[in-house]
């Protein structure tokens, strides 16, 4: 095999899915050897009382000698920041945690990876571990880092929990910063639809939107492989048919359930196949300028970039049809590529979701600082985009931005 076809598809986590799946969780922590459990979550979840139904388990009496939860860390911010992870990493040491149970979305997610890499690697402060805003360990420099740690997933999104990948927020710089370790994922997720029945739809929409996004950017990689494909077909086949299911009925177990694991399949593609994401590119700059939501930004950005740099897209846009359900016959990639991205827009408008960021204070920047954004976040590196192609974008984003 030539080094130039080299890929790797890593699968760490063990994945426990289905209604009441949360129940598992004392059990899994005392087979993992855990002894002192800190939680981590956010003030909104455990408003919703999501933290609470998780920590009842706990509280069956014939595990008094199990594993028991020595603190609980909710002082999660949004797109994970740093001095967050930094606080999350006092408290640990503080209650001498040994493992971690994460309860969450993406920013949840995150912030447990990042504390589990900083507990391991003796970190006090997460920004100095990650001076140019982009660390990859892959195997054997990554090494297994030996502290129990399950993930609990409350949005159908970033797939974060079986990800080897934690995306940190640098609020010293505003750019968000990057860990890929191989052994950052989960040792164990757990998919409990009974845990997202609650999410407002406006947050399925966009957490299902960067699901989406995760699947087609796989798809286009240079790096893809019929491995990487299968799973980001299915995923976006299971997000077109229960996406706006979950938005319109948030009750539907079988939706959330289906969202759930079209998520999980959609980062496992990404992360595989992790190679020219422009989408991802433009979405976490504005993320870490405008503090836009990341699954909001991936909804508005996938059909303008899809439509700006079509040779990425026209290799594969018969397979992202066929996934996305696109009819066609014998017509031109390119006109395939066409209904496609009528179809997205479609998609988002029926979801709820915005075709552009006026509601957000994006003319207070200028277009030179979106620019130098978007090239110095770390999926430049890979893709690395013009002057003119972002600032293209971002014009058709958000028109007054162009002064």
């Amino acid at each position: 095999m030539g080094l130039d076809s080299l890929s790797n598809f890593w699968l760490r986590s063990s994945i426990y899915s289905g209604s009441n799946s949360h129940s598992l969780i004392p059990g899994l922590f005392k087979g993992l050897g855990a002894k002192r459990i800190l939680l981590v979550s956010d003030e909104g979840l455990k408003n919703a009382g999501v933290v609470k139904k998780v920590t009842k388990v706990f509280e069956d009496p014939t595990l008094s000698a199990g594993p028991e939860i020595v603190g609980e860390f909710l002082k999660v911010t949004q797109d994970a920041g740093s001095n967050c992870v930094n606080k999350a990493l006092n408290y640990a040491r503080e209650v001498q945690a040994d493992a971690i149970l994460a309860v969450g979305g993406g920013s949840v997610m995150d912030t447990a990876k990042a504390l589990k890499f900083g507990l391991f690697k003796g970190i006090t402060e997460i920004n100095d571990a990650i001076p140019r805003g982009y660390l990859y360990e892959g195997f054997p420099k990554a090494q297994p880092m030996n502290i129990p740690h399950i993930s609990v997933a409350t949005t159908a999104g970033t797939g974060s929990e079986v990800s080897p990948i934690a995306v940190i927020y640098n609020e010293d710089i505003r750019v968000k910063m990057n860990i890929y370790n191989v052994y950052l994922s989960s040792d164990m997720a757990i998919l409990d639809p009974d845990l997202t029945v609650g999410l407002p739809a406006h947050i399925t929409a966009f957490t299902g939107a960067d699901a989406l996004t995760h699947a087609i950017e796989a798809i286009v990689s240079p790096q893809a492989t019929s491995v990487t494909d299968a799973y980001a077909f299915q995923a976006i086949r299971v997000i077109e048919e229960n996406l706006p299911i979950a938005v319109k009925d948030g009750m539907n177990i079988e939706a959330r359930m289906e969202m759930l694991h079209g998520s999980m399949m959609g980062i496992t593609a990404f992360s595989s196949a992790l190679n020219a994401i422009p989408i991802h590119n433009f979405a976490h700059a504005y993320g870490a300028l405008f503090r836009i939501p990341h699954g909001l930004a991936n909804a508005v950005f996938l059909p303008v970039v899809m439509e700006s740099i079509p040779d990425l897209y026209v290799p594969k846009i018969r397979l992202i049809a066929e996934a996305f359900k696109v009819k066609f016959d014998d017509e031109d990639a390119k006109d395939i590529l066409a209904k496609v991205i009528k179809k997205l827009r479609f998609f988002m408008h029926d979801l709820g979701l915005p075709s552009d960021f006026s509601d957000y204070q994006v003319s207070q920047l200028d277009v030179e600082r979106i620019v130098k954004a978007v090239m110095k976040d770390p999926a430049a590196a890979n893709f690395p985009m013009s002057a003119e192609l972002i600032k293209s974008v971002a014009s058709r984003v958000a028109p007054v931005v162009i002064n």
